[in-house]
């Protein structure tokens, strides 16, 4: 009964995304499944030119293969959670208010198009995320930037 309630809930939420979810329904499936780190599952989320603008990273990705490869080296150094706090929805645009469980807190911006993500714009403390996940600080990390 468990496995078929399992199936049951994954046909509904594959079909709820054929049917164009509003903003706020797409990014908690989103959360749902960058909590799973389920990369394959995210980028379906995603438009085929859609843009990911970190503001930690030099240059947005554009595209699902430069999303997708952010995914994988991301979800491969460090565990990270997605804690919504809040999301909030204008018209095509929702904005999500997260934390994690380390105290690293940032937001989002998602605008979606015909059910999919195609722009998305993230802020959050770089230094304080390669802290609280014990990674090494880049020496590149700072390269550009004025004192």
């Amino acid at each position: 009964m468990r496995a078929l309630r399992f199936n049951l809930f994954a046909l509904i939420a594959a079909f709820a995304i054929k049917i164009r979810m509003i903003p706020t329904q797409l990014i908690r499936e989103w959360v749902e499944r960058f909590n799973r780190a389920d990369i394959d599952g995210l980028i379906e989320l995603y438009a085929e030119e859609a843009v990911n603008d970190q503001v930690v990273f030099s240059k947005p990705l554009r595209g699902r293969e430069e999303i997708r490869a952010m995914f994988a080296l991301e979800f491969s150094r460090a565990k990270m959670v997605c804690i919504e706090e809040r999301i909030y929805e204008d018209g095509d645009t929702a904005i999500l208010q997260w934390r994690d469980p380390n105290g690293l807190r940032g937001c989002g911006f998602f605008r979606v198009m015909d059910g999919r993500i195609v722009h998305q714009q993230g802020y959050f403390d770089q230094l304080t995320f390669f802290r609280a996940q014990g990674l090494p600080i880049p020496d590149d990390y700072l390269e550009g930037e004025e004192p």
